[in-house]
């Protein structure tokens, strides 16, 4: 009987959903490439015809998880058209839909520790997923005046940290921590404080 990996002639996308399993229930430094070969069905030693150690594995998932993210932003943005305020809140709800949905992926993205530089692969694709949310906060910025308005690069940059720490603290399950809020509501409520004060949405009254 052939092993599991190789009948569909794919051992090395075998590996990489192997080790996305393995990092969502262990995170990305809790299996061994032993383990990875194990679940994907091949001996240790088949790894190293594809990648060159644990690293290149965890990079390999982190890039393919961009290239999904990119989709998923850009349709967020899409979906959001022809409102600039609509496109920008929809690509934050993306972010934690993503999350959720691909945790293997987010946390190899995220949490491993790899360098987006660890290829140019990954750093383009990353640069790719970064270049949607701040195409989303310039169009949205452009309704502030020039001498008040921030660089789209950080514009977004807040909005991509307080989405990832809504994430990291309520939405995948950290022990410990529970908040009496959805994370979308968390996430919404936080980017209107961020808007309010920007003038970008009115005040509450």
């Amino acid at each position: 009987m052939p092993k599991r990996g190789y009948h569909h002639g794919n051992l090395r996308q075998a590996l990489i959903d192997a080790a996305l399993i393995l990092i969502t229930e262990k995170g990305p430094t809790g299996f061994t490439l032993s383990e990875a070969a194990k679940s994907a069905g091949v001996t240790p030693a088949a790894v190293y015809r594809h990648f060159a150690g644990r690293e290149d594995l965890i990079a390999e998932a982190a890039r393919q998880g961009y290239e999904i993210f990119v989709e998923v932003m850009e349709k967020a943005f899409n979906d959001g058209k022809p409102s600039a305020l609509a496109a920008f809140e929809s690509t934050g709800r993306a972010y934690l839909w993503f999350a959720r949905e691909h945790p293997g992926h987010y946390i190899s993205m995220f949490e491993s520790g790899i360098s987006i530089n660890h290829s140019p692969e990954l750093a383009d694709v990353a640069g790719r997923a970064w270049g949607v949310l701040e195409k989303a906060a310039g169009n949205l910025s452009q309704h502030i005046p020039a001498e008040k308005r921030p660089p789209a690069a950080m514009f977004s940059a807040h909005i991509w940290a307080l989405s990832h720490g809504v994430v990291e603290l309520f939405a995948r399950n950290s022990p410990g921590r529970q908040s009496p809020f959805p994370p979308e509501d968390l996430l919404e409520t936080g980017i209107g404080v961020y808007l309010r004060g920007l003038g970008l949405i009115p005040q509450d009254k």
